[in-house]
């Protein structure tokens, strides 16, 4: 599995001010394949949260393609797309992403049910215990701290099986013995075959990459670690 983004670019309008646009990124160039970790760094409002979000297929770029595995993602209708995103990229957000009325384990569960494939309650599990909230899966969100929610993200993500797995800050709310346990996580499943990218300001984390990049204003350079 390869994910490829293209001479990307993100534009950006504005109403008031001297030029009437700004952009996020421009002419960027990455790819990522299975069987690698990837670091991407970089201070925040160089542009990490807007290209994962472009590689993830939630945010059309400007100009540029994103391509999986041979397939132009923003050439797809919105039904294709979400199905494809639903069947191999595995997405954690940086903000909240539970839903409130159901337990942990739902939550966990609920991308297989909405697309009708089996239920992947062993691996959920296993994830559960390697991240130690095994205890939690009966809880509801609104029970668990913010590292435990950040934790249950990561588990659905990695419950699900997903082909690529893309990362905003998933350590942010973590202390150290969990930001290793999860970075450790990240780079099993990327041995396992998965393509990850991590966007993060974790230091430690390029302990564990493959490889490194550094974002600054929306360009990105090989990182020497």
């Amino acid at each position: 599995m390869t994910v490829k983004a293209e001479n990307i670019s993100k534009r950006y309008f504005r109403k008031t001010g001297g030029a009437n646009h700004f952009y996020a990124m421009n002419d960027l160039n990455l790819t990522i394949t299975s069987g690698e970790m990837t670091v991407l760094t970089g201070r925040s409002g160089s542009g990490k949260t807007t290209l994962l979000n472009i590689l993830s297929g939630l945010l059309a770029p400007t100009e540029g393609r994103v391509w999986i595995d041979g397939t132009d993602l923003y050439s797809l209708d919105d039904k294709a797309l979400s199905r494809l995103r639903n069947e191999k990229i595995g997405v954690i957000p940086q903000g909240r992403s539970a839903i409130d009325t159901l337990t942990v384990m739902e939550n966990i569960l609920l991308p297989a049910k909405l697309y009708g494939k089996p239920f992947p309650a062993e691996a959920a599990s296993r994830w559960m215990e390697r991240l130690g909230i095994a205890h939690l899966k009966d809880a509801r969100p609104a029970e668990l701290s913010g590292g435990e929610l950040r934790r249950m993200a990561i588990v659905r993500a990695l419950s699900n099986s997903p082909d690529i797995l893309l990362a905003d800050e998933p350590t942010d709310d973590l202390d150290d013995e969990n930001t290793a346990m999860v970075l450790s996580a990240f780079r099993a499943a990327a041995h396992a075959g998965k393509a990850v990218l991590l966007v993060t300001h974790e230091k430690d984390a390029l302990n564990y990459a493959d490889q490194a990049y550094q974002m600054e204003s929306g360009k990105i350079r090989p990182l020497s670690y």
